[in-house]
């Protein structure tokens, strides 16, 4: 019972008992890609992810993945966690979804602020839920990224009323934003705050936590995947010790809302050994990889490479400086054997884990030491007007809509979050007119064709 992998522990248990599978999956643990025999679904004795009618961080004692649950809450200082094996984005819509009925049960705005840097996820989400979202753009031109100014944050706050705001930190350049300043806003003026996390499991783990939760957010969601070892699809949602105890009460239907009902419980087993994991071997070795990461950064600021970010894992360089576009820097490092996260013609960036080996480190620097520089590219990004809302986000979604061309898409009605992925950031949101400058950032982020309303 006092086990850190309760989930692990039943699965090994099962497959030594030699049982008759009469249940799915189809694969009846035989092997044909490998893990089959590990690969269950939810049988007697194996819990059931999202019940609803247990609360979420209690009644530890009558489940395996209540158990790990628990066991992760009190790792990150959660009131409540609960596993997600449909990645950051199931987490994000039950994050609104609830957020929506507390709105709903408060007499609040059904209203939620957020930089245009979000995820489409959150965009598809707030359609669905028929949430109003009120958009603060980045003056810099980069969708990207937005810096937040707290003193235009808490006069945007004070005009919306909105129940929440909404923001993506780290984005997907490696920018950290100032949570626990941007929380101090919030609660001034009695507002949620949700974070998208995704890129931040890891920051619990530092020397000084910068994890959300512990900045002041009320919800949050961590891609586990994305930083820790786990398995694709493997995320966390996370609530505050602070929050209303309405979100730990319902924070289990609201995922249920979302979810299959057919969870992989080789995802789930990978999120229970990361409780073993994260409290025994991984802030030593997070410490470790974190310098040599340090160590890197500043051999490339020597060569005069410029990189982005402050986020400790990821390496985002701005090679136009340098001499090259993002995308063909990125061909040069693949063609070395490198495979980078993301790449547009602006940024290159790279994630790095302690599962990176230092031969790795090694080999990226040397490659970089022989990309020579090059004169500059003086072109800069496009800078995109603030678009012209004719529909809601919710009219736009359901609304018959047909794919053009973005050179045809002039004065038309976007009807679906025109993105690349990664990194998923929209250029135009459902509801809004397409104009010239949103298309001159289609073009340049190699966006071709776009869903318009009929």
């Amino acid at each position: 019972m006092n086990s850190k992998t309760p989930i692990c522990d039943f699965v090994k248990e099962y497959i030594d008992s030699e049982t008759v599978r009469l249940h799915m999956p189809g694969h009846k643990g035989v092997s044909f890609v490998g893990p089959e025999s590990f690969d269950i679904t939810e049988i007697d004795g194996a819990d059931v992810l999202y019940d609803t009618t247990a609360v979420p961080g209690c009644d530890v004692s009558n489940g395996i993945i209540r158990r790990s649950e628990k066991i992760t809450s009190d790792l990150f200082g959660s009131g409540a966690t609960l596993f997600s094996t449909e990645g950051s984005s199931l987490c994000i819509r039950a994050m609104l979804f609830m957020t929506s009925q507390y709105a709903a049960l408060h007499g609040k705005n059904n209203c939620i602020v957020a930089p245009r840097n979000s995820h489409k996820t959150f965009v598809t989400a707030a359609a669905l839920l028929d949430i109003d979202v009120k958009w603060i753009f980045s003056t810099g031109g980069n969708i990207l990224s937005y810096d937040f100014d707290l003193n235009e944050l808490d006069r945007v706050l004070a005009e919306v009323k909105p129940v929440a705001l909404y923001i993506t930190s780290p984005d997907y350049l490696g920018n950290v934003a100032d949570i626990e300043e941007i929380s101090r806003v919030c609660k001034s003026r009695g507002v949620l705050l949700l974070v998208d996390n995704a890129h931040g499991a890891y920051l619990k783990f530092l020397p000084k936590s910068l994890h959300p939760i512990d900045l002041g957010a009320d919800l949050c969601c961590d891609s586990a995947h994305k930083t820790l070892p786990a398995l694709t699809g493997a995320a966390y949602l996370h609530i505050s010790k602070n929050a209303d105890e309405f979100f730990v009460k319902n924070a289990s239907f609201a995922m249920s809302m979302f979810a299959s009902t057919s969870p992989s419980y080789l995802i789930l087993q990978s999120l229970d050994l990361m409780n073993e994991y994260l409290s025994d071997k991984f802030s030593s070795a997070l410490s470790e990889t974190i310098e040599r990461v340090k160590i890197l950064k500043e051999f490339l600021d020597s060569k005069g490479y410029e990189t982005v970010g402050c986020e400790p894992l990821k390496l985002t360089l701005k090679t136009k400086p340098y001499g090259y576009r993002g995308n063909d820097f990125a061909d040069i490092l693949k063609s070395k054997n490198i495979v980078c996260e993301f790449s547009d013609p602006d940024f290159v960036v790279m994630m790095f884990t302690p599962q990176i080996s230092v031969e790795s480190i090694d080999y990226l620097t040397n490659v970089f030491a022989e990309i020579n520089k090059k004169p500059g590219i003086c072109d800069q990004i496009p800078r995109l007007c603030v678009p012209k809302v004719c529909m809601s986000l919710k009219q736009a979604v359901m609304a018959p809509f047909e794919i053009v061309s973005v050179k045809e898409s002039v004065g038309r009605i976007s009807a679906a979050p025109s993105v690349n992925c990664p990194p998923a950031v929209p250029v135009v949101v459902c509801g809004e007119v397409i104009d010239e400058s949103a298309v001159k950032c289609f073009e340049y982020y190699g966006i071709e064709t776009v869903a318009v309303v009929k």
